[in-house]
């Protein structure tokens, strides 16, 4: 079974792949052209930088090009009153007694930094068509659970959320 995405997860692919295809492999070409012209190949650091540059951009092309062919589109819509995809939440963790706000994405824009957990993570499925006042265990593994209550729920659609580099 092939990745979870949202028919916004795969514009924003097609539109890396466009981009990748279309900019990014003519500047890498550009860049190996002019670095071989600079004589020998063997101590040549920019034709190998650029070499590598160009691959990276080849088995990006490649990866964002299998991940559509095997995907799973998945609906973003949720009920206004339930934790859904794209909606930021806001939760009470019990164990701190703090707040933490979080929002939820597929796992290709999944970013723990930012804040934003994937549906696919222990969190993300606790919480997912949750309402506002829920009390919810968030179990991370056979042994060890913690408990969460939804305070709030807003959506905020994906707007610029960024796919993952890997």
């Amino acid at each position: 079974m092939g990745e979870k995405l949202t028919k916004s997860d795969v514009e924003k692919i097609e539109e890396e792949i466009e981009h990748r295809k279309l900019v990014v492999r003519k500047e890498c070409l550009d860049a190996v052209k002019e670095a071989r012209a600079h004589g020998d190949l063997s101590e040549n650091f920019e034709y190998h930088a650029a070499k590598r540059e160009k691959n990276q951009n080849e088995s990006r092309i490649r990866y964002l090009e299998n991940m559509l062919k095997h995907a799973v589109i998945i609906s973003d819509e949720s009920r206004d009153d339930e934790v859904g995809l794209n909606n930021t939440v806001t939760l009470y963790m019990e164990d701190d007694g703090e707040e933490e706000v979080y929002k939820l994405v597929t796992s290709i824009r999944g970013n723990s930094m930012h804040n934003m957990i994937s549906t696919e993570s222990p969190l993300g499925k606790a919480i997912l068509h949750k309402k506002v006042g829920d009390r919810i265990l968030v179990k991370t593994n056979d042994t060890y659970g913690y408990y969460v209550v939804v305070r709030k729920i807003e959506n905020t659609g994906d707007g610029e959320d960024r796919i993952r580099k890997f």
